[in-house]
This record gives C-alpha cells, sequence and structure tokens, in this order.
C-alpha cells in the first residue's frame, strides 16, 4: 500500500469512528429527551442543538422521524441490557437472579437514569394505541422482556426454588407492574416510600412462593 493510500485510509477510518462517535452521543441525548418528551416530541433539530452539531450531519444517520425513532427504541433496548439486565444476571440464577432483575430495575429509576425515569414506560404508553413500525417495534421489545422474566421464573421452578405450582407467567407480570408503578408514582408522590413499597411487595410476593427462604434477603 502507498503512502497516499495509507493516508486515505486513515482518513476514512477517522471521519467513520467520529461519525459513529456522533451517532452514539445523539441516540443517547435523543433517549433521555424522549424519556420526558416522548419519541414525538424527538426532531434532529432539537438533537443538534442538544449536542453542539450541524442538523445536516445528523439527517446522514436518520434521514427521517421514524428511522429516528426505531433506532432510538434499539438504543434504549441496547441501554437497558447494559445497565439492568447483565448486572443483574451476573454469576445469578434462579430466584436469587429474579430478584436482582427487580432490585438492578428500581436502582435504575431510583438514581435518575433517565430524567422521565423509564424510556420504555413512556413509549408504551405514548404509542399504545398508534399501529404502526414504532409501535410493532415497541411491543417487540415488550414481549422480549417478559419472555425473560418468564424464563428466569421457569429455571427456579425447574431447580425447585420456586413452588411447582407458580405461574411463570403471573409471577412475570406481577414482576413488570410493580416496576411500571414505580415509575409513575415515583415522580407524583413520596419516591422513597414508593421504591420502598415496590421492592417489599415483591419480596414478599417471592416469600409466598419460594422453598426457601435463605434464598431472599431478610427485609
Amino acid at each position: 500500500m502507498t503512502v497516499t493510500n495509507q493516508r486515505t485510509t486513515r482518513l476514512i477510518d477517522g471521519r467513520r469512528l467520529r461519525g459513529e462517535r456522533t451517532r452514539a452521543a445523539a441516540l443517547d441525548a435523543a433517549v433521555e429527551l424522549a424519556s420526558t418528551d416522548g419519541l414525538d416530541g424527538l426532531t434532529l433539530g432539537r438533537l443538534a442543538d442538544r449536542l453542539g452539531v450541524s442538523k445536516s450531519g445528523l439527517f446522514t444517520h436518520w434521514p427521517d422521524k421514524e428511522t429516528l425513532q426505531l433506532a432510538v427504541i434499539d438504543r434504549a433496548r441496547g441501554q437497558w441490557a447494559e445497565h439492568v439486565v447483565r448486572p443483574a444476571l451476573d454469576g445469578r440464577s434462579g430466584v436469587r437472579a429474579l430478584w436482582a432483575l427487580h432490585e438492578q430495575r428500581l436502582d435504575f429509576y431510583a438514581r435518575g437514569a433517565l430524567p422521565g425515569g423509564c424510556f420504555f414506560v413512556a413509549a408504551q404508553t405514548e404509542f399504545d394505541d398508534r399501529p404502526g413500525p414504532v409501535q410493532d417495534c415497541l411491543r417487540a421489545q415488550l414481549r422480549e422482556w417478559e419472555a425473560l422474566l418468564v424464563s428466569l421464573v421457569q429455571d427456579a421452578v425447574r431447580a425447585g426454588e420456586l413452588r411447582q405450582d407458580t405461574s411463570p407467567d403471573l409471577l412475570a407480570y406481577e414482576f413488570d407492574a410493580l416496576g411500571q408503578a414505580a415509575v409513575t408514582r415515583s415522580r407524583l408522590l413520596d419516591r422513597e416510600a414508593v421504591f420502598a413499597h415496590a421492592r417489599a411487595s415483591f419480596l414478599l410476593r417471592l416469600r409466598e412462593l419460594c422453598t426457601d427462604p435463605g434464598l431472599l434477603p431478610n427485609r
């Protein structure tokens, strides 16, 4: 490879890296904005102002609003996996994994990781009666989340840590309902009390179903 070709390759690689960084920063900012203002409130102009970049530069990544919305949903999914799911499931299984996931989720909300509390609670409420690709994508994400919860409950039942008559679908529903309620109630009522109740409610439910109380915290 000639010196000229090497310089050209480095220039292209540098531009690509800067583009990827801009894209990642824009999506992180978009997730934050959407958690408070909704996906419909997102515009390339707002993102450009937030990031201090040109609007035309963002058009190269997302040519229209729907493309941007779908990319933001995927970014939020990645953030959820990184900050909630992976830390909770690392080295854990059965009841311990289920409880850790609940704790990690509540911690994500309580520490204000997103200004609106939860991207998915906001987006699902916004698009629950608006058919189209965005709703389809949100539905797919919700089904993936529910499938994870159900599989964790099933694993705990198979391991003998939860009673054999435990309904995986019902317990997964209760798990998610408590988390969603915590998001909205914590923004209107006493935050500490809301998160304490969400924690205590699921802990009580698990104790009712768990065959070995020693697997769970005392309080």
